[in-house]
């Protein structure tokens, strides 16, 4: 079988794409594809072409490995699209599966696209920092009007056959098998002339559409180039020729993928894929099947965590200790679904049947039967080590023990059972049914089935799972705390915590260091360094936050924290907190000066970056890639700048050293030696520059 395989049926020519698992648009099928034109264009006896995929899927778009490829050595999709549009037979693209990116931009090439009624179409190159190369800025805008071409590539997302058929996008729906109807439309069609082709037709769009387009993607795509493009592109369309547009869409296409934004997002892509390979774990590696779920906590983090549970269908028991917890926790579980509901997101009847699969208890002996329990109470070793004594009596052989720890050592909550191969951290983050990440730490004996197995239930919740190692905050909370520590700092030398936060949100971050821990709760830090400095024997902590806390501003549960919240649930800044600060700086003998947004977002972010090195150096986490996939969806961190450690990579790492330097921070001897070497995260990954 050959990468493009020939087959005549009566007068069409067939070919199929074999290139799996996606048929992608990688080096050898534009070969195999020209080599199929110049059969057809050869034998007069050929009157059409259809252009079908093998396997699950038509051509789910351009090799992304191929990106970084010299412009000679990546397969020419723009080359090959130029000929199919021009080419004399009538050609027809027969969908299955999705066709995206490239894949598309073939088909929108093609004379006619016919599909089955669930294959997807879309253009979701937005989403790695580029824009449609191939045609599809111009093409797509022809096909549907510039607003429907606008929502599907500034989004990325696909649409359906059956209502890419009403947009004119498919020609026809196929029932039943996909190759019989597409042969049988391209014969229907084979003398067809003149040949229909979307790069004569023209595009509509009114001014109107593209001014709230770039007014929309400040919210939604705030400080991104593509999609300004894109937008730039999709006018051109209704207002140029084809040519002029087609050769404007390929200058620009080469600045967005030149550009740090799509390298940021091409790194997560793959990042992301590579978090879920784990050192010691195989595809026979062992899992055992989750069939039912028991949450200890019925509180905000456990109530989140029942949730992605039932949404995957999975019977879930829920233990409190009073009823009224019990009961107040199944209230808001309803509640978040009747809103998903009201929103459209959700049937009444699918709120029923999560709720169904919901079964509340205040007897923890009720877990017995639980494949998987996890434990969601609040952070206390004495409280967790207890409520593990017990289920390790309780609890099935063979059955998963988890905890909902975000900063507490796993292997010492595993060692008050007599089975610590069966325990393992499911680190959610809040709001646990909303957020994307699970950092799944993994203990000293924690076994080799219970983490695949982990694994494998993050993927069905629809998790990113990524795998940690044990020590005092993981990844995501140990970085974050020395982020923390930093952002505190540069207040007490004299910044104001909006300028601090300011700076961040102009990294691209949705909320800076002040701003996430109001929504989070001053008084969990708080918690958290009265109960450290217990531990260590030293004196109760009195830091400017502390005061904060003690005041009773506890941040947006309070409406009142570092920030004043109205209504709107917008920070506003405090006068009381403003002098709170000048006092205790005067009482610390600290003469404030201007801190400029240049050095805070330097410090903040190169702190992250520091602690990173440490803990990859540490072998928390196995890869800096790990780190950034963690803090894109775990933190808010701009996915168009690769996470901290991708981010460092572009500014350079010796330049990351002289900056901590600079700033009176010391840096990781692992950061150091890269810096040194000339290296980067990236290569350390790919094992470039180890001992």
């Amino acid at each position: 079988m050959s990468i493009v395989d020939q087959l005549r049926q009566g007068s069409t020519l067939v070919l199929t794409i074999n290139n799996p698992p996606v048929n992608a648009f990688s080096p050898g099928v534009p070969e195999g594809l020209h080599a199929g034109l110049d059969a057809a264009e050869q034998d007069q006896t050929i009157k059409s072409v259809v252009i079908i995929g093998g396997g699950r899927t038509f051509i789910a778009g351009a090799d992304i490995k191929t990106f970084d490829m010299p412009r000679e050595q990546a397969p020419d999709l723009r080359g090959f699209i130029v000929r199919l549009d021009a080419f004399a037979k009538p050609t027809v693209a027969a969908i299955h599966g999705t066709a995206l990116g490239g894949g598309l931009e073939v088909a929108l090439a093609c004379t006619y696209r016919v599909a089955v009624k669930d294959a997807m179409l879309g253009l979701p190159e937005v989403k790695l920092g580029v824009l449609p190369g191939a045609g599809g800025t111009q093409r797509l805008p022809r096909v549907v009007g510039a607003q429907k071409a606008l929502e599907m590539m500034l989004s990325g997302n696909p649409i359906k056959a059956s209502e890419a058929a009403g947009l004119g996008l498919v020609d026809e729906i196929v029932d039943g098998d996909l190759l019989t109807g597409a042969v049988k439309f391209a014969e229907a069609h084979a003398d067809t002339r003149p040949l229909p082709r979307i790069s004569e037709k023209t595009a509509e769009g009114s001014s109107e559409v593209f001014a709230a387009a770039r007014e929309g993607i400040k919210k939604t795509h705030r400080g991104q180039l593509a999609p300004s493009f894109i937008i730039d592109l999709a006018e051109k369309a209704t207002t140029i020729p084809f040519q002029e547009g087609w050769d404007a869409e390929a200058s620009l296409f080469m600045q967005a993928k030149d550009s740090p934004q799509s390298r940021g997002l091409r790194h997560i892509f793959f990042a992301e894929r590579e978090a879920g390979k784990i050192a010691g774990i195989g595809k026979n590696t062992p899992q055992s099947e989750i069939k039912s779920v028991g949450i200890i906590g019925a509180g905000t983090m456990g109530g989140g965590i029942a949730m992605n549970f039932l949404n995957a269908g999975l019977p879930v028991m829920i233990v409190e200790t009073a009823q009224d917890a019990l009961d107040r926790g199944l209230a808001t579980i309803r509640k978040n679904y009747e809103n998903t509901a009201k929103k459209g997101r959700m049937t009444q009847d699918d709120v029923e049947k999560r709720m169904g699969l919901l079964t509340p208890t205040l007897d923890m002996a009720d877990l017995k039967d639980a494949d998987i329990i996890i434990e969601a109470v609040f952070e206390n070793m004495d409280v967790k080590k207890d409520i593990f004594t017990k289920l390790d009596a309780i609890a099935k052989p063979g059955a998963i023990l988890a905890s909902n720890t975000s900063t507490l050592d796993v292997n010492e909550i595993a060692s008050v059972t007599k089975r610590p191969e069966s325990v393992i951290g499911l680190h959610f983050f809040s709001p646990a049914n909303v957020m994307k990440l699970l950092e799944i730490v993994r203990a000293d004996k924690t076994s080799a089935s219970v983490l695949a197995t982990s694994m494998a239930l993050a993927k069905k919740i629809k998790k990113v799972g990524v795998v940690v190692g044990v020590c005092d905050g993981f990844v995501g909370n140990r970085m974050i705390h020395r982020y923390s520590d930093e952002a505190r700092q540069l207040v007490e030398a004299g910044a104001a915590p909006q300028d601090v936060d300011a700076a961040m949100n102009g990294l691209g971050l949705p909320m800076g260091p002040f701003q996430m821990g109001d929504m989070a709760g001053l008084d969990i830090g708080y918690a958290i360094r009265q109960h450290q400095a217990k531990v260590a024997g030293q004196p109760k902590p009195d830091g400017w936050l502390d005061r904060i806390v003690e005041k009773g501003r506890k941040g947006q549960k309070t409406a009142a924290g570092i920030y004043d919240y109205g209504e709107d649930r917008k920070p506003k800044p405090n006068a009381e907190v403003t002098q709170l600060l000048a006092d205790y700086r005067a009482e610390q003998g600290i003469t404030p000066r201007e801190v400029g947004q240049e050095e805070a977002s330097k410090r903040l972010t190169y702190s992250l970056v520091n602690e990173g090195a440490k803990i990859l150096e540490e072998g928390i986490a196995q890869r800096a890639g790990d780190i950034d996939v963690i803090y894109i969806y775990g933190y808010g961190f701009p996915a168009y700048r690769g996470g901290p450690m991708q981010y460092a990579d572009e500014q350079g790492l010796k330049n990351v050293v002289a900056d901590l330097e600079q700033y009176g921070q010391t840096p990781a001897p692992l950061l150091k030696q890269l810096a040194e070497q000339g290296g980067t995260f990236a290569g350390w990954d790919k094992g470039e520059g180890r001992s």
